[in-house]
């Protein structure tokens, strides 16, 4: 069996900003309520360079989906309820407008035209895959990718451990 090897990651990808974003965004989402988060902390837990997570940190502050603190006990939070963040918003504040084709961009400026225009018969499937991305990221919320919190069973000192008792 013959396996087609690609040039690219895929037809239709995102790329490590955004990809490293969203990770990013549920970290923050997933400390909500207990204070700034370093990106030290975040690069750590998500196994990524700090240094990025820097870069991306400012798209998302100025979409205003994060606020930063400074100081020794400073770092970034989500702005708002996670329940209210789209992930169309976060992908859009890190790679811009959603464009599968130069000639489907959400944009107009982030399109500068096609020389097939006016007599382009497949512009009409490149829009429809496009709002077909738009329409799922529109229905995943940052709080849907927050895993939920462990639970630690607490056992008063002294107790035996349930498998120890059985032997």
């Amino acid at each position: 069996m013959t396996v087609k090897t690609f040039h690219s990651g895929g037809a239709i990808s995102f790329s490590t900003k955004g990809e490293y974003g969203v990770r990013l965004m549920v970290r923050l989402a997933a400390h909500r309520g207990t204070g700034p988060v370093s990106l030290g902390e975040i690069a750590a837990e998500e196994d990524l360079p700090r240094a990025y997570l820097e870069q991306l940190a400012i798209p998302l502050r100025e979409a205003r989906l994060i606020t930063s603190t400074r100081g020794a006990r400073g770092g970034y939070e989500v702005a708002r309820d996670p329940a209210t963040i789209r992930m169309s918003e976060v992908l859009r504040a890190l790679e811009g407008p959603l464009a599968p084709m130069i000639c489907a961009s959400e944009d107009p400026a982030h399109s500068p035209g096609c020389a097939r225009e006016g007599a382009c018969t497949v512009n009409h499937l490149w829009i429809a895959v496009r709002d077909a991305i738009a329409q799922a990221l529109d229905s995943v919320t940052l709080a849907d990718l927050v895993p939920p919190p462990t639970l630690v069973e607490v056992r008063p000192i002294g107790a035996v451990e349930p498998e120890a008792a059985a032997v």
